[in-house]
């Protein structure tokens, strides 16, 4: 293929991945399948590989970018990014209604612009004008402290409903300037904060509090392919020039032109004329907040029109043309009549308080976590007591404090934490440094409960069919003593179950068959093992290739993949030194899975290597050295470890050079790093 025609179809290959992507991540309305979306993608990524020359900073594949150098500057806003006035009742509200008509006089007409306030974090994303008149993504920004905020735009290039360029065409049908400032709202959607935390807790780690904070942790993170995994949303929700200044005359102008831009808005808007038609828009999103997908914690109403905007002006610290009706807390006060345990598919020991039904957001609930044995003890609780329970992110009940009062009466009954497994009796085990307790009893049937949920569920196997219920059966049953005895179901025995018929069985029993084609990553975070997310499943195919390879490597082997540690690989060769589990997978390689996949191809000279730089380089500067470690593939780090390849040092090194020979980790210099990078 000439480069003129490779120019062509990558061109071609740009602007038809553009335009699924925002089908999938803006208008939620896919044309094509995932595999199908994947084929374009990669035959994207070969072209340009092949032609390096025609990479442009908004092509599709230029999401993922390296680390930011020194952490995350700070830059000054535009303009600050004020926060609003809150109010929390219909008084309130008619009240800052009331001061609006007063101080914009009479006979004004006034239209509000009423939007959801989604429960997230405010970005400031600047465009400027590309070389083809399209506006190109510069900077993305925090908030902040409201005047300066932190520059993010590695990690906000990750969001894929952020557009990374805006069409000359699309500029032109939205009336935007080629240079241009966004402002809206960054935040994670329900579903994949339930996801994140299911990965957590497989990684033995505690439960994010609510999308809000982990998505804020999110955008800060120094890993953007992180940023990128946990899948974070943008919604836009006001324009602006480069200087600061409105662009257009009406709020609801705004919203449309930023629409038609090809940015994420919220549907949920609505422009009102009258304090009633207010009233009855609060009133619904409190109503539907439980089935955005997303949370909001109110309504954000706004004067539209941008000249009485000016009129209104500020305060010392928020703008008096808009204010924030914020939702009562999704919080109830009910009863803890039990405590129970639940044992989880990696062996963890959950106490879970059993409550008096409560309604609590438009959801009953009857259960909620109590995290630990230590959190049970922190709180002071006993079976009887009143508390309050929270759905932490509107997601997961939790009890958050014991209720002392006249009119609620404590309990009286101790709850004492098991010292055995109360599925299966067996001993249970506390880590040191650990706050759960973990049932070592591989064969425990709670353990293979969650274990045949995790592996069938859409995320690992995806086995459609294979849901709480059908296990449940064939657990009760003794049809299915591991994961790979799915493999041996028939339809004769699919049929022995209740609310099975013939179609119901030839489709669940299709579905694991077509699960034997999941790839090694698939497979190995089907297997269950301890802090093994998708994440690190995939290194670890990627590094070794095969199982054999995998379950052959030492834990000093393990360790020479990037992200996974002592304690993972410490898990790793707990898992596979055991004979049940051996056998589990030997199982599962003799029902056709599979058990190999394509290496990470070293790509270049430096690739796989971590480099530590200190003190002052004789030719280089630290940023030179540390763009051309990466551009050869390597991978530079701001502290020595174990899995330090290289420390790299100059005159004045300081602790690091004495980490680095406490470590035994190579020391070279300038002269020796350039031979590494050209290949000698």
């Amino acid at each position: 293929m000439t480069k003129s025609t490779a120019a062509d179809r990558i061109e071609a290959l740009r602007d038809e991945i553009r335009h699924h992507e925002h089908l999938y991540y803006v208008m939620d309305s896919p044309e094509i399948s995932d595999a199908e979306y994947d084929v374009l993608v990669r035959e994207l990524q070969a072209l340009e590989k092949e032609h390096p020359e025609l990479i442009t900073p908004d092509s599709p594949t230029q999401r993922v970018g390296g680390k930011p150098k020194e952490g995350f500057p700070k830059v000054a806003h535009s303009r600050p990014m004020l926060s609003l006035d809150n109010v929390t009742s219909e008084e309130e509200l008619r009240d800052w209604d009331r001061r609006v008509r007063e101080r914009v006089g009479e006979g004004v007409e006034i239209s509000y612009v009423c939007e959801y306030k989604l429960d997230g974090l405010s970005m400031a994303l600047l465009y400027q004008e590309g070389p083809d008149g399209s506006a190109q993504l510069a900077r993305g920004l925090t908030r902040g402290n409201g005047t300066i905020g932190e520059d993010v735009t590695t990690n906000v290039r990750t969001i894929r409903s952020v557009p990374l360029s805006v069409s000359a065409a699309k500029l032109r049908k939205a009336k935007l300037p080629p240079m241009f400032e966004v402002r809206g709202e960054v935040v994670m959607p329900l579903k994949a904060f339930v996801k994140a935390n299911e990965e957590r807790e497989a990684q033995g780690l505690a439960p994010a509090a609510n999308p809000r904070n982990y998505a804020a942790g999110t955008i800060r993170t120094l890993e953007p392919n992180i940023v990128a995994q946990r899948r974070l949303d943008f919604y836009a929700y006001f324009a602006l020039t480069t200087t600061g200044e409105t662009i257009f005359s009406e709020q609801s102008d705004a919203l449309d032109a930023l629409t038609a831009a090809g940015f994420r808005v919220n549907p949920h808007r609505e422009a009102i004329h009258s304090f009633d038609k207010l009233m009855g828009f609060v009133d619904r999103a409190e109503k539907h907040r439980a089935d955005l997908g997303y949370e909001i914690d109110g309504v954000v109403i706004k004067v539209s029109s941008t000249d009485l905007q000016a009129r209104l002006g500020y305060t010392g610290r928020a703008p008096r043309w808009a204010v924030a009706y914020k939702f009562t807390a999704r919080a109830g006060t009910t009863q803890v009549e039990d405590i129970k345990v639940q044992v989880g598919r990696t062996g963890k020991l959950t106490p879970v308080a059993w409550l008096r039904p409560v309604v609590i957001g438009g959801t009953t609930v009857s259960r909620a976590t109590l995290h630990n044995a230590d959190f049970i003890e922190e709180l002071g609780l006993k079976i009887g007591d009143w508390v309050k329970v929270e759905r932490g992110g509107d997601v997961i009940p939790k009890v958050v404090e014991v209720v002392e009062d006249t009119e609620h009466s404590r309990g009286h009954t101790t709850f004492h934490f098991p010292t055995h497994c109360p599925e299966c009796n067996s001993e249970i085990v506390r880590a040191e440094g650990e706050a759960d307790y973990r049932c070592v009893n591989a064969d425990c049937p709670a353990r293979l409960r969650e274990s045949l949920l995790h592996y069938s569920s859409r995320g690992v196997m995806n086995i459609e069919g294979l849901g709480e219920a059908v296990v449940n059966q064939l657990l009760d049953r003794k049809m299915v003593r591991s994961i790979a005895e799915l493999y041996k179901l028939d339809e004769e025995k699919l049929l022995s179950l209740e609310r099975i018929g013939e179609k119901t069985a030839r489709t669940l029993l299709k579905e694991i068959e077509q699960s034997k084609k999941a790839p090694l990553n698939r497979v190995l975070y089907g297997l269950g093992i301890r802090f093994i997310g998708e994440r690190t499943a995939q290194l670890l195919a990627e590094e070794f290739g095969s199982m054999n390879a995998l379950m052959a490597a030492s834990q000093e082997e393990l360790e020479r993949v990037n992200e996974v540690g002592p304690r993972v690989s410490q898990a790793i060769r707990e898992f596979f030194d055991e004979e049940t589990n051996r056998r589990l997978v030997e199982h599962l390689r003799d029902a056709g899975l599979t058990f190999t996949a394509e290496k990470r191809k070293k790509s270049s000279e430096l690739e796989g290597l971590t480099f530590v730089l200190t003190g002052t380089l004789p030719t280089l500067s630290r940023e030179d050295a540390k763009a051309k470690i990466e551009s050869a593939g390597g991978r530079v780090s701001g502290s020595v470890s174990k899995k330090t390849s290289y420390v790299v040092a100059g005159e004045e090194a300081g602790s690091k050079l004495d980490k680095a020979q406490e470590l035994k980790v190579p020391v070279i210099d300038e002269a020796k790093l350039l031979e590494l990078l050209n290949g000698r």
